[in-house]
């Protein structure tokens, strides 16, 4: 890094990685403070942090604890940062992530000044509004691979986002589904969201749910579909917005009520949010329905027994005992694992992310058909992949996101891979 930053290579993180409890000043100048007689010269060092801020037009007091500040400032204050270095190159990894649509607008007119002076500007980003507004050329990475460089003028969105997900649109006509599961439009609601957002994260988003419906949720990486399904279940508490389930609100941000009330969530992230590792199948399995029954109510060592066997043989999870360590099992029966975990407590409604990612195909089409069954049972299923032909698979209605903002709704014979392509990639 500091042979690149002596070229000129400066790179700004997706992750603000100053010191958050130093000054602005301090994190401006952090390994480089000017010194006399050995010691660090406060008033040389604030004068070039002071310079730092100029050179971006930022008004920030130096001496405010960088911690304190709002995201989009240290945002800014981890460019200036960059910048200071005598930088010719300046990289922007997802910049926008953590800012709202005012805070993009002011660091968009910064990075077209850097670029009006000369400076090179690489901007890595899920979001393709940003790309249009800003690139020049576009150069696409598909499972650690280039794909291919393009003229952004001449480039339609909809081929952009081809070339993304790794499809064609001759083959996304060939992926239209000739049997779909009936929508329940005209059927009451039974998971109702109503205008739930979380600054940085998601705009309002407004969707219904209704019994035996599988509803999915379609977008690239970044276009908020987690995070609205942590909104809804109360991982991350939301700014505003409420959710309704059966009629009864659930009070946001509480994922103990949520649970009471029969709402369920599989989270992406199933090593690290999911499974406990060092844990035996029955005990991850029958973590939830112990949860709710409180401590008072131990399950008896033979109940425990019965009922992991029981979803053990119902959900075909291949184990050599009850008692193996999770950690031991392939990635599809941990899946496994983790639904019979949220089964047991007979939920209404049920949140799946990305419930077949790193798993072989097999798994995949066994978790497919028990979302089927579960849909027959009148379950209501809200599912979350990045993979656009199993959300057309399993889905009655597809809910489309871009930019953190669900733009789209495509029900009956809209649900088929061409449509929800053109759907997320904005075009007509």
């Amino acid at each position: 890094p500091r042979d690149a930053e002596g070229l000129g290579i400066s790179t700004v993180y997706q992750e603000v990685n100053l010191i958050p409890t130093l000054s602005v000043a301090e994190n401006l100048m952090l390994g480089r403070q000017p010194r006399r007689f050995g010691f660090i010269d406060s008033t040389a060092l604030r004068r070039a942090a002071l310079a730092a801020l100029q050179r971006l037009g930022l008004a920030c007091e130096l001496d405010a604890e960088l911690g304190r500040l709002p995201v989009a400032l240290q945002q800014m204050v981890a460019i200036a940062r960059a910048l200071d270095l005598r930088a010719q190159v300046l990289i922007l990894d997802e910049p926008t992530a953590s800012l709202d649509e005012r805070e993009v607008a002011e660091l968009f007119g910064v990075v077209r000044r850097l670029r009006s002076t000369g400076m090179g500007i690489i901007l890595v980003t899920h979001f393709l509004e940003q790309v249009y507004a800003l690139a020049d050329r576009i150069t696409v990475l598909r499972n650690g691979q280039r794909v291919g460089e393009y003229e952004t003028r001449s480039l339609p969105r909809i081929e952009l986002v081809a070339a993304m997900l790794g499809r064609n649109l001759e083959a996304g006509r060939e992926g239209r589904a000739s049997e779909r599961p009936g929508s329940r439009d005209s059927a009451p609601a039974l998971l109702e969201v109503k205008a739930l957002s979380r600054r940085g994260a998601v705009s309002p988003v407004t969707f219904s749910l209704a019994a035996g419906e599988v509803v999915g949720l379609a977008g690239l990486l970044g276009s908020g579909r987690t995070e609205t399904a942590r909104l809804v279940f109360g991982v991350d508490p939301p700014d505003a917005g409420e959710v309704a389930l059966a009629g009864r609100a659930i009070p946001v941000g509480s994922t103990r009520e949520a649970v009471r009330r029969g709402l369920a969530f599989c989270s992406e992230d199933r090593k690290s949010e999911g499974i406990f590792p060092n844990l035996g199948v029955r005990e991850n399995l029958l973590l939830a329905l112990q949860g709710r029954r409180g401590l008072l109510r131990a399950m008896r060592a033979e109940e425990q027994r019965s009922l992991c066997e029981h979803y053990i043989r119902a959900l075909g999870i291949k184990t050599p005992t009850q008692e193996t360590p999770i950690r031991r099992l392939s990635g599809g029966n941990q899946q496994k694992v983790l639904l019979a975990r949220w089964l047991c407590v007979q939920p209404r409604v049920i949140i799946l992310d990305e419930p077949t990612r790193g798993i072989d195909i097999g798994a995949k089409a066994e978790i497919e058909a028990l979302i089927g069954r579960l849909r027959e049972e009148g379950m209501g299923v809200v599912f979350i992949s990045s993979e656009i032909e199993e959300v057309v698979r399993v889905s009655s209605r597809v809910l489309v996101m871009r930019e953190r903002k669900m733009t789209g709704e495509l029900s009956g014979r809209e649900v088929a891979i061409e449509p929800v392509m053109r759907a997320i990639s904005g075009a007509s």
